[in-house]
């Protein structure tokens, strides 16, 4: 049985403006509204439902990417000037990690949520199957 995440909420201050900037970030396309949300497709599984809210905790957000999409997003969050870091207590460390064989790095967006983006799962093998 394959079980997937659908949809997650993303409380922002400003759902549009943080929706069109996680977009951009990932290498999405921002397609407007739908509904109430804010919403950005990741892949044919996830949507991240970004929705207005003033008060809230900061989530943490981890993707699993290809080395090539992880050039671009590091890249991307470069460009933009933002702190990111090897590890979840060092976010501004302005350094990458490469635990499990691969890459990662993790970033805070305005609304105080971390995004981390690896290239290699930290799932160990033996709690998948």
């Amino acid at each position: 049985m394959a079980i997937h995440l659908d949809h997650t909420i993303v409380p922002a201050h400003d759902k549009e403006k943080s929706a069109k900037f996680m977009a951009y970030i990932m290498g999405l396309e921002y397609g407007g509204l739908f509904g109430h949300f804010a919403a950005v497709k990741v892949d044919e599984h996830l949507s991240l439902d970004f929705d207005n809210r003033e008060n809230f905790q900061g989530n943490h957000y981890a993707f699993l990417v290809t080395d090539e999409d992880f050039d671009a997003i590091l890249g991307r969050v470069q460009g933009e000037g933002l702190k990111y870091g090897s590890s979840p207590f060092a976010q501004d460390d302005m350094e990458i990690n490469h635990r499990h064989g691969g890459r990662g790095f993790y970033f805070r967006d305005e609304n105080g949520h971390s995004w981390e983006f690896i290239t290699h799962t930290y799932i160990k093998e033996e709690m998948i199957g």
